[in-house]
């Protein structure tokens, strides 16, 4: 994939990083011409197939070639001991895993004996081809044996988003010249288990070994392995008359349950034989075939998935097997036909159109599309970090669905967003029950977490993040103001905003300066570079937002629903005296502002650090985090990913457009880009502010995050976040949309576009309150209309408003596609404090 070493803290060229001889751009397809077993990993994770509940990798179905053969469930997980060298109350006690759960991927192929292994074998022709449309991934070869007989292998795969519990496989074998004997083996594998030790009896001893160290140490980025068994056979099966297989497991120690059915159906004129087999670990179906030229053999399976958390197996097994039952019923037909209809829905609401640009056209959708296939079933579980894609994070949530994926849904699929609000809320008791064990008021969401509780062992990059009660706040916000959805508000969702504030208003503190101001102390920002910190700006600026809407929800419900807010009172046992305590700590609160340098500090201390000398640290010492203890990073002025410059974006409405341009100015150049959230947050600041060409540089740059494994670890799954900051980049950014206000009640939606240099025009679509409407902004006009929906929308264009109905669009003339300027902002270091000290720059060696 044409990966660099490492990725750099400037954004690349924009050019086209692909190699388009291998991967040939086409709009609505990712596709691949020539097998290449260097990147598998990559590969894998770019042609997933999943739904947001169910997700298969990108594995070829022989299965002798793969670098992790993964098929994953979103919140499947084990659960284990957490074990700290040096031990502290309060700190994170039970981690979780995603469990890889039994592969159904694999069909074997034997043409007179001889195993089809697509790393060696000699292939005359080769396709793979995800597409965006149908949701099939497809795959042709043509094969010539070691005895010189070819064969034509076409296969499908699809995850339907209909049926969320459902897979559907198809594997086709024609001899093109020659009759031989063909072997095809069907199965389910529990790979989880492969190298474990037979199962032994669960005890807080079967802990995991450090089996994701490299040369550096321990990469977090990767998941947890384990050295004992995780999956407990309960049951297995096999139909000698139908062809139907089963397994049913138990986790060892978080007791979740699974069953998994596969039916299969062999379509040939040819003769044939079926046999079937199961045990603990395996189960499949055999089928051997007197091929005979120009006679395809045609194998249809279907799988079926159930999983929950007591449940017995032998449940889960039924509701498999109602599940394909019910499949049959319907037709394999109906449900490619369904699955068309489901996706042609979706690109009329979701997709952006940048015309005239084709690489850049089939990397925006592929990412689009990776966000549908992460969150669209993802029903009573949150949104991983990778997704269904991979095992990277461990499957954790993060707040990265708040802050970059939740955008997306709540403007492009709002049901959904809902699913992911809800989610959070039925947490909210665990959260209830962390702040407690930190001994603090209200509610503190964990920062990472599948079932809930705090799984993160380093408390000082993952506990310290607060700010993810404000993003969860946020989110929440977002959704009830472009949903208008007051009733989830007003019978679940206040409480998270009940919850939050009075954390805030807990964990602050007054004090009297000049004037008296609240402050936040002992918090870690977004820039896991900088931990532990008093007064970091992004989370007091989030707070207050979050403060601030908390009082605003209380007094409405208590005007407009005063039965809803009496049933609130009970649940929570709010007082009135809260909401005014909540709105004095938001208009007290500090935030820190260097008026010497002109600029926001990221923390009360963080000028007083010298700066890292970016520039001149060899690419072999990135990221930072992989190559330095963390206490030398946290002596220096350097970020993994924007902090400061996320605030500007999500609340711009409380700076000015100069303060805007210094800190971007400041903070840009010493932001590494070790973080795939980074990119898309500069390229919408970098447009805002007049950096033009460096805002599409750092677009193309996370455009391509896993297309072009730019971080090199799109092996263990899609950069789920980053492909939601895409459309962030693309309708924040270019497009210039903005959710204004909401925090203090004038919320107001506007439009101040930035369309690149070169590019014609910029479509997108936006659902307000039921209506969708679509914008294209053009260099010298925005247009708006009404796609559907009963209208009017009003929104704000550069400070006028404008009102558009059904059947009527708008067309709004633009003189300037904002400032413009040259280059990238200069390193800051070197540049004098208001003391009269120098700020330098100095890479640390210990040489």
């Amino acid at each position: 994939m044409n990966a660099p070493e490492g990725p750099s803290h400037k954004a690349p060229p924009a050019d086209d990083p692909l190699d388009r001889t291998r991967f040939p751009v086409d709009e609505w397809r990712l596709v691949e011409t020539r097998f290449d077993a260097s990147d598998l990993g990559t590969t894998e994770s770019l042609f997933t197939v999943g739904n947001g509940y169910l997700g298969l990798r990108g594995n070829y179905s022989e299965s002798r070639d793969a670098h992790l053969d993964g098929t994953f469930i979103n919140g499947f997980h084990e659960t284990w001991p957490i074990s700290h060298a040096e031990e502290a109350f309060g700190f994170a006690r039970i981690g979780q895993t995603i469990v890889n759960v039994p592969d159904p991927k694999v069909i074997r192929l034997y043409v007179d004996d001889e195993p089809l292994q697509v790393s060696v074998a000699d292939l005359i022709e080769y396709e793979r081809a995800l597409d965006f449309r149908t949701g099939v991934l497809t795959r042709e070869l043509v094969w010539r044996t070691p005895g010189g007989k070819r064969v034509r292998i076409r296969s499908t795969r699809m995850v339907p988003l209909e049926q969320r519990h459902l897979a559907v496989l198809t594997f086709e074998v024609t001899l093109l010249d020659q009759r031989a004997s063909l072997s095809i083996s069907s199965q389910l594998i529990n790979r989880q288990d492969q190298d474990a030790e037979p199962a032994p009896g669960v005890g807080p001893s079967l802990g995991l070994p450090d089996s994701n160290a490299g040369e550096g140490g321990a990469d977090p980025r990767k998941a947890e392995m384990f050295e004992r068994r995780v999956l407990v056979p309960r049951i297995h099966g096999a139909d000698a008359e139908t062809g139907r297989i089963k397994l049913g497991y138990r986790t060892a120690e978080s007791g979740m349950t699974l069953g998994v059915v596969a039916d299969h159906r062999l379509e040939t004129e040819a003769s044939y034989s079926m046999e079937v087999h199961s045990e603990d670990d395996m189960a499949k179906v055999i089928y051997r075939i007197a091929a005979e030229p120009g006679v395809p053999v045609r194998l249809t399976k279907l799988v079926s998935f159930h999983t929950a958390q007591k449940v017995p197996p032998r449940e889960l097994i039924d509701r498999c097997e109602r599940t394909l039952d019910r499949t049959h019923e319907e037709g394999v037909e109906h449900q490619y036909d369904a699955q068309a209809a489901w996706l042609a829905d979706f690109w009329a609401r979701a997709d952006v159109e940048v015309p005239g640009q084709p690489a850049l056209q089939q990397a925006i959708r592929w990412n689009l599309f990776s966000i549908l296939q992460a969150s669209a079933r993802a029903e009573g579980q949150g949104i991983a970090a990778k997704g269904v894609s991979g095992s990277g994070y461990g499957g954790h949530y993060f707040w990265d669905t708040e802050i970059y994926v939740m955008p997306f849904l709540t403007y492009t699929m709002p049901w959904a967003a809902r699913n992911a609000l809800r989610f959070r809320y039925t947490l909210l008791g665990n959260a209830r029950h962390r702040a407690r064990e930190l001994s603090q008021k209200g509610a503190l969401f964990p920062w990472r977490t599948i079932n809930g509780h705090e799984a993160s062992a380093y408390y000082a990059a993952g506990t310290a993040q607060y700010h993810i009660d404000a993003d969860i706040a946020y989110a929440l916000s977002q959704y009830v103001g472009a949903t208008g959805d007051e009733e989830f508000l007003a019978r679940e969702a206040v409480d998270i905003f009940v919850e939050t504030a009075r954390l805030w208003a807990d964990i602050g503190f007054w004090r009297d300066e000049s004037r008296r101001t609240f402050h936040i102390h002992g918090v870690t920002g977004p820039d896991e570079y900088t931990t532990v910190v008093n007064d970091n700006l992004y989370t007091n600026v989030l707070a207050r937002f979050n403060l601030r809407r908390a009082a605003r929800a209380v007094w409405e419900l208590q005007r407009d629903d005063p039965a809803a807010y009496e049933a609130l009172v009970r649940r929570t046992g709010l007082t009135e005296d809260e909401p005014e305590e909540w709105a004095e700590c938001a208009q007290g609160m500090s935030i820190p502002y260097d008026e010497f340098l002109g600029i926001h500090p990221q923390d009360a201390h963080f000028l007083e650090r010298e700066m890292w000398d970016l520039e001149n640290t060899p690419l072999d010492k990135r990221p930072l985090l992989l190559n330095y203890h963390p206490l030398v990073i946290y002596r220096f002025q350097v970020l993994k990913q924007a902090d400061v410059v996320l605030a500007l974006f999500l609340q711009g409405e409380e700076f000015t457009p100069e303060q805007k341009k210094a800190d971007f100015d400041y903070y840009d150049p010493i932001t590494t880009g070790d973080s795939t959230l980074s990119a898309v947050v500069q390229s919408i600041m970098a447009a805002e502010v007049g950096y033009q060409d460096l805002a599409l540089r750092y677009f193309v740059s996370a455009l391509f995050v896993d297309l072009a494994d730019r971080h090199n670890n799109t092996a263990d799954g899609v950069h789920v976040a980053s492909t939601g900051g895409v459309w962030s980049a693309l309708v924040a950014g270019f497009g210039g949309f903005r959710d204004i206000g909401s925090g203090a009640g004038d919320q107001q939606w506007q439009v101040d576009p930035r369309l690149p240099e070169g590019w014609s025009s910029l479509t997108y679509r936006v659902t307000l309150h039921g209506t969708r409407v679509r914008i294209t902004v053009r260099p010298e006009e925005l247009e708006l209309y009404v796609e559907h929906g009963s209208g009017p929308v009003t929104l704000s264009v550069r400070g006028e408003l404008v009102k558009v109905g059904v059947g009527a669009p708008v067309t709004v003339p633009l003189a300037h596609q904002g400032p413009r300027l040259a280059g990238e902002p200069p390193y800051p270091a070197g540049i004098q404090r208001a003391d009269g000290t120098v700020i330098s720059a100095i890479v640390p060696s210990g040489e």
